[in-house]
């Protein structure tokens, strides 16, 4: 499915104003990240994609021009065997130059930067935020077919495969294999330096509180020390344990975030107490999600209205907590913006966010929700279902 070139077009166009929005006489902006160019061109290839505000924007591709002219829509394609022959095409400004510094490592930059020698280095990151936050309809009807996926597969498909004395990778390995038959793309992109996802978080019992370094609140023992993803071989499932499924689905580049939880047995009181204080929770984000609402002042409500008990382990246990409630998500898990202190940019009409409030047992493992949830002048909608509480198997 090629992204159209009117699709393209209005990308450039709100990337272009949101640029001149936060960079006064901005020139050049050089995109080397796949995802970003793969946003504005609609192809990920080897290359390099650059964005004039005033003349006309180059896609050039050092390989595969060839599949890069059969998936893209876009105006201006030219191949390249190297960052040198652009010279022969377009004549930059070489005072300032715009990257995405969060993406782009130094030795690339530096080997394309041996043939211009731009002055002045910035950053185009949070531009490219801004408009990659607000989804076209192109844009959310994927992330609907990916929602769609998420929820049958979590909500129905789960329940029937969890069995005593499985492992969390054999439990993980039948999730992913429900997905991809859906339609699921396999691969799961996140956008901060060094994070990377497989599935997501598959944890019984007390692996849910393990120590994480990826910043979410649940734990995750996982494979190994070098594979800390997806679930361990060695922990078993047994009668009595607490299950905790934390996953990406994707469809066509674009990502939902869902978190199950589920239950070997009867449910303790206690532990539907919990678990309904953080869907109310869920829901009341849900509800504030409208156009021109702040996500440091959504945060700060919910925050401030916590009692110190429920507190203490909520978004986290011990060294595991973060200083978030929701994410931004699409092209990446993710994605901006986020529903925390610092972000007082007033929310859009068609953003997406993963909201995840969670809490946690010691011994037990986890409690709470995540889906994932459009914009609207409503209030949040949930694309990823509406089975919220525990799921008892």
């Amino acid at each position: 499915m090629n992204v159209s070139n009117i699709e393209l077009q209005n990308r450039l166009k709100r990337f272009k104003l949101n640029m001149s929005k936060l960079h006064n006489n901005w020139q050049t902006v050089a995109i080397f990240g796949k995802v970003n160019t793969y946003y504005f061109t609609g192809t990920m290839q080897n290359g390099v994609l650059i964005i004039n505000n005033q003349d006309e924007s180059v896609y050039f591709v050092r390989k595969s021009y060839e599949r890069a002219k059969l998936e893209s829509e876009f105006d201006n394609i030219i191949p390249i065997k190297s960052f040198r022959d652009i010279n022969q095409h377009i004549k930059l400004n070489t005072s300032k130059i715009y990257i995405e510094k969060d993406v782009v490592p130094l030795g690339v930059f530096e080997r394309f930067n041996k043939y211009f020698g731009f002055k002045e280095i910035l950053g185009a990151d949070l531009a490219i935020a801004q408009t990659r936050a607000v989804k076209s309809d192109f844009e959310l009807n994927l992330m609907k077919k990916s929602g769609e996926i998420h929820s049958t597969v979590l909500e129905e498909i789960v329940p029937n495969l969890l069995q005593p004395g499985m492992s969390e990778a054999e439990l993980g390995a039948m999730i992913l294999s429900e997905k991809i038959i859906r339609g699921h793309q396999g691969a799961i992109r996140m956008g901060s330096f060094n994070a990377e996802l497989f599935l997501g978080n598959v944890c019984f019992g007390e692996n849910a509180n393990y120590y994480n370094s990826f910043d979410g609140p649940g734990g995750v023992k996982g494979v190994c020390p070098a594979v800390p993803l997806m679930g361990s071989f060695e922990r078993k499932l047994k009668k009595n344990d607490l299950l905790y499924v934390d996953s990406g689905c994707g469809y066509m580049g674009y990502h939902t975030d869902k978190t199950s939880v589920y239950y070997m047995g009867k449910v303790p009181e206690e532990y539907v107490e919990i678990h309904d204080k953080c869907v109310d929770i869920q829901n009341k984000i849900a509800s504030m999600l409208v156009p021109g609402a702040i996500p440091s002042e959504i945060y700060h409500e919910i925050m401030s209205e916590l009692d110190p008990e429920f507190e203490k382990n909520f978004m986290g246990f011990n060294a595991n907590k973060v200083k978030f409630l929701a994410h931004g998500i699409g092209l990446v898990i993710d994605e901006y913006p986020v529903i925390a202190k610092g972000f007082d940019e007033p929310i859009q009409e068609n953003m997406v966010f993963a909201i995840e409030p969670k809490n946690f047992i010691e011994n037990a493992g986890l409690l709470g929700i995540e889906n994932t949830f459009v914009v609207t002048k409503k209030g949040g909608v949930s694309i990823t279902g509406y089975r919220f509480d525990i799921i008892e198997v």
